[in-house]
């Protein structure tokens, strides 16, 4: 059975909604484990603890939605994209384990907590690399031939995918950090403001950097970003990305509390925008498209009804959970 055009987009709307929620919503609690060693030792440590803590795992929820969704909707491209790129993500994955285990044994076992403190610190770390490694190595392109991975166990190890994991890894630490803006006080905050300043500028220079190398993968990327009429479209991302840039450091220049950190979510916004140009219609660049890689319309239409059901239960209780702990915390708990 074909593959219906709308149903495509719309899994495709989806499974983009999904990443980009996994991004903001565990971004920030990866990013403050990857700024754990730059806070005090004791109250500093526990506080940025205490502000995810109610809401680290269920964010969670968007990664498993996003995977789940892309297997199901569009299991060609699954098939191309796990073979490709199982080191990756079999890291993110075993780092995102060791992770949430440090995260409960540095209450439980507080004779060893230096050491749980370096294992958080690492499963971020290595999580949020993995995460933008895959970006990358989707970027610049994966070897398909009839229908199946065509490359070998380590494509997608290049210098590009490591510029992009590591630009992912400043990206998440500045969510880190102007999250603890808007969730601590007193020095805790003072030091977030000055981490958020420093990992803003590596963020941009991160951005900056992935963007003009992104170009020099395909001339394909060079035609669709500065080729006229395209480049009339597409200024617009870099131009809205430098307003928000300035906003930004306003922000923190006036310590705006909560404004940060949404101006944060907006550089990443812009980055998932130029993403979405430059891989717009392909799953996989230049080798699979949307439609390509598109389930049955049976299929697709029987999962719709599935996800329309289950996502605004979970942006509700996800909306309720943020809600219920909002305010400020505590070294010792919540408020």
């Amino acid at each position: 059975m074909a593959a219906d055009p709308t149903l495509a987009m719309i899994w495709a709307f989806l499974i983009a909604f999904a990443v980009f929620a996994y991004v903001v919503m565990d971004g920030f609690d990866l990013g403050i484990g990857i700024l754990f060693p730059a806070f005090e030792v004791g109250e500093e440590r526990d506080k940025a603890m205490n502000s995810i803590a109610p809401v680290w795992d269920g964010n969670e929820t968007w990664l498993v939605l996003g995977g789940g969704g892309l297997m199901a909707a569009f299991p060609l491209a699954y098939a191309v994209i796990l073979p490709a790129l199982y080191p990756p993500i079999i890291a993110m994955l075993l780092a995102l384990v060791f992770r949430g285990v440090a995260f409960e044994f540095r209450w439980r076992d507080p004779g060893h907590r230096r050491w749980w403190d370096l294992a958080f610190t690492a499963g971020s770390f290595v999580a949020a690399l993995s995460q933008g490694v895959i970006l990358g190595a989707l970027l610049q392109g994966i070897a398909v031939a009839d229908r199946a991975y065509a490359g070998g166990w380590l494509d997608w190890l290049t210098p590009f995918t490591l510029l992009t994991g590591l630009s992912v890894a400043a990206g998440y630490a500045l969510l880190g950090a102007t999250w603890l803006i808007w969730k601590t006080d007193g020095r805790g905050q003072e030091h977030a403001y000055r981490l958020a300043g420093w990992f803003g500028l590596a963020t941009l220079a991160a951005i900056g950097a992935v963007s003009v190398a992104t170009l020099f993968l395909s001339h394909g990327y060079w035609q669709r970003w500065l080729e006229f009429p395209n480049v009339l479209a597409t200024a617009q991302v870099p131009l809205l990305t430098a307003i928000t840039a300035f906003a930004f450091y306003r922000s923190l220049k006036k310590k705006r509390e909560t404004r940060p950190f949404f101006l944060a979510l907006g550089l990443f916004l812009m980055g998932f925008v130029g993403l979405g140009i430059s891989m717009w219609p392909y799953v996989i660049p230049r080798s699979v498209t949307i439609m390509d890689a598109a389930a049955p319309a049976a299929s697709q239409g029987f999962m719709l009804i599935g996800a329309g059901l289950l996502i605004p239960i979970i942006l509700a209780y996800t909306a309720w959970s943020y809600w219920v702990f909002r305010g400020k915390v505590g070294a010792e708990g919540y408020h």
